[in-house]
């Protein structure tokens, strides 16, 4: 995708025609592509992580830019690259928006992101107190390739140093070393230096841009780092030969280099060589939708990893989780390597000594035992999991893996009797004008196409015989399930399926009445199930065939219990009636049957779907391994349905009971590999 053209691995022998060859960027793995390339006088291209790549190094997740060279490559000095043809010709850098250049570079700078954004901001005391001026040297992996084909050696990183001591006669140096150095995986050219009176050694992982911060000047040999303090307003001085180097905004100590030279004739601004490299140099890919796209879409979706690792940068330790909700949930829940954990009790957690910015997680309501105990004696967050309201493609007790969820330090949204999280942002949050916005085109791209939480059937037109009569639809539910136990009046109130048909005929006596039983129950994996017979002493219709989503748009009322179907009939302007306490109620977009405690205010629709599907749940995307939005999940979900349509595939989530019992057969025995 990012090189527009069709890949074709290629190995001696396998005959193709090429229109060019790519390798990775000048290693010696690419010498037999260069060759092969010079021979059949073929473009070499060499390819490259961008200057901003993603959340985490590369084992774990995958880059979002990359940088296509048809002439040498950024880091090599030794010869002209497109990035130094571009920055040395006449081209104004800025065009064709000056202003969209410097909205990224702040963008940039005040997100503090970098190449990889895993790494925490720089921690209260890692610096010394009472300096009277800061100079960071910043080591390099020896055996960098950017050393050496950066005009620079061994011996560069000692006159560095050495240079950095002697004209800051009274600053402190910080040595920062490399994070694979700190890992153990690699040495660096400063590993042997000691701390001392003047020079501290900084070998802990940091956000680069928080650690530039706190300093007044910059050292380094051939490290992008160098350009990032630019980015920052440090001075800096370079001891070999990097990309940004030679335009006139860093001190050169090898002016006689010729690679300074070829860039003698052009003088360039941080934000020209910003521009060139971050802008014009580098292709990138649109998180949302897969596709090309732009910096600032790089810089919105790392800026989205970043604050989901903020809001939780301990060990999510998670208690309870049977085996196939572990596979289908490894990796969501933390984007730090190794801090998702899975235990099976109370004392296997306590085992790990949580503390600090640990959490422990729970699925719904009702921790296991000793669970809500443990993170009261240990001072660490309970968070309470759910499935979010637009959950997949196909149903979550048919172990398909979901594309949101929600986790809530308060409550669960199903269960009125506590607080929850999104109560309280239903009650206190400011909406913004861009909130509403983009409520408003989830809610028409929901209506439009369809989109349901488990997405298995198609939209299609309803039609029934009604002789102009009143279309009340009552939608089925699970009626052991949570929202029903905890949302209900069990006692008096409206609680069964049953019930619930009684009651609407009691409230709309000549209405059309449609009964639409749930799917989880159609299905045969929960209870619920209405006889015929008795489901038509009250109603007209039980539907079977067509979606809720059809039977939503055909009818006039609904009236549930706490079913999602309540909420997806206010998304498309139906009436709404409730017998229980669900998240949509209370808000004075409903008849409520119940009281609703703790709703303080009235809200239109376009804040209940900002704060119900944009803020509340957390949305992942399996192929990037990240966060990313509601809208795109709804563009993904669309359409992978289509396509299991198209192929016949989405009828087989649908029925067959013998298969669903198959496929989750498989996820089980995934889950215990």
């Amino acid at each position: 995708m990012f090189l527009g053209a069709l890949p074709w691995r290629w190995y001696p022998g396998r005959g193709a025609v090429l229109d060019g060859v790519a390798g990775w960027g000048l290693r010696p793995s690419t010498r037999r592509a260069r060759a092969y390339a010079l021979r059949y006088r073929l473009p070499y291209l060499a390819l490259e992580d961008g200057f901003v790549r993603s959340f985490g190094t590369g084992d774990h997740f995958p880059p979002l830019s990359l940088i296509v060279d048809d002439t040498g490559i950024y880091y090599d000095c030794t010869r002209p690259s497109a990035l130094e043809r571009l920055l040395a010709s006449d081209a104004d850098l800025l065009l064709p928006d000056v202003q969209a250049v410097r909205e990224a570079r702040a963008q940039l700078l005040q997100a503090g992101l970098s190449k990889y954004n895993h790494a925490p901001d720089m921690p209260a005391g890692m610096l010394r107190e009472g300096d009277a001026q800061r100079v960071l040297v910043i080591d390099q992996t020896a055996g960098d390739m950017s050393v050496a084909l950066g005009g620079a050696d061994a011996a560069s990183f000692a006159a560095m140093l050495a240079a950095a001591l002697a004209e800051n006669p009274q600053a402190t140096v910080y040595v920062k070393t490399h994070p694979e150095v700190t890992s153990g995986r690699k040495g660096g050219y400063l590993t042997a230096v000691q701390p001392s009176e003047r020079v501290v050694v900084l070998r802990d992982a940091v956000n680069p841009l928080s650690l530039m911060a706190q300093m007044d000047r910059v050292y380094v040999v051939s490290s992008t780092m160098g350009f990032e303090a630019l980015l920052a307003g440090k001075p800096v001085t370079c001891f070999g030969v990097p990309w940004y180097a030679g335009w006139g905004v860093t001190d050169d100590r090898q002016p006689g280099h010729p690679a300074m030279a070829r860039r003698a004739g052009r003088r360039r601004t941080v934000d020209e060589l910003f521009a060139a490299g971050y802008v014009h140099y580098t292709r990138y890919l649109n998180p949302e939708t897969h596709q090309l796209g732009s910096v600032f879409d790089v810089l919105d979706w790392l800026q989205r990893q970043r604050e989901v690792a903020r809001r939780y940068p301990g060990r999510m330790i998670c208690v309870g989780f049977p085996r196939w909700r572990q596979f289908n949930f490894r990796g969501m829940l933390s984007l730090h390597v190794g801090r998702q954990v899975f235990v099976k009790n109370a004392q296997a957690a306590a085992a790990l000594q949580p503390q600090g910015a640990d959490c422990l997680v729970c699925w719904g309501r009702v921790p296991p035992a000793g669970v809500a105990e443990l993170a009261e004696a240990a001072g660490v967050r309970l968070l309470r999991m759910e499935d979010g309201f637009v959950r997949s493609v196909g149903l979550g007790s048919d172990l398909i893996p979901p594309r949101s969820f929600v986790l809530d330090a308060r409550g669960i949204y199903f269960d009125p009797s506590q607080p929850s999280d999104l109560d309280d942002m239903l009650n206190t949050r400011a909406f913004t004008p861009q909130d509403l916005q983009r409520a408003q085109w989830v809610r028409g791209f929901i209506v439009r196409h369809g989109i349901t939480k488990y997405n298995l059937e198609p939209l299609q037109a309803v039609q029934w015989a009604l002789a102009g009569r009143q279309v009340v639809l009552v939608p089925g539910q699970v009626e052991d399930d949570a929202s029903i136990r905890f949302g209900c009046d069990t006692v008096q109130g409206v609680h069964t399926n049953a019930g619930l048909l009684q009651a609407a005929r009691a409230q709309f006596p000549d209405a059309f009445i449609v009964f639409k039983p749930h799917p989880d129950v159609t299905s045969g994996n929960r209870a619920g199930r209405v006889a015929l017979a008795v489901a038509r002493q009250w109603a007209d219709h039980v539907e079977v065939q067509a979606s809720v989503v059809s039977c939503i748009e055909a009818c006039d009322v609904v009236v549930t219990m706490t079913s999602l179907t309540g909420f997806d009939a206010l998304l498309r302007g139906k009436q709404v009636v409730v017998h229980g306490r669900p998240f949509y109620a209370g808000w004075g977009l409903t008849q409520d049957v119940l009281p609703v405690p703790r709703r303080e205010r009235s809200l239109t629709l376009d804040e209940l779907v900002a704060a119900a599907l944009l803020h509340y749940p957390l949305y992942w995307d399996p192929l990037l391994k990240g966060y990313t939005t509601c809208e795109a999940v709804l563009r993904q979900l669309l359409a992978q349905r289509e396509a299991l349509a198209a192929s016949g595939q989405l009828q087989r989530l649908r029925v067959g009971w013998l298969r669903r019992q198959w496929r989750k057969l498989q996820v089980e025995i995934k889950a215990r590999l």
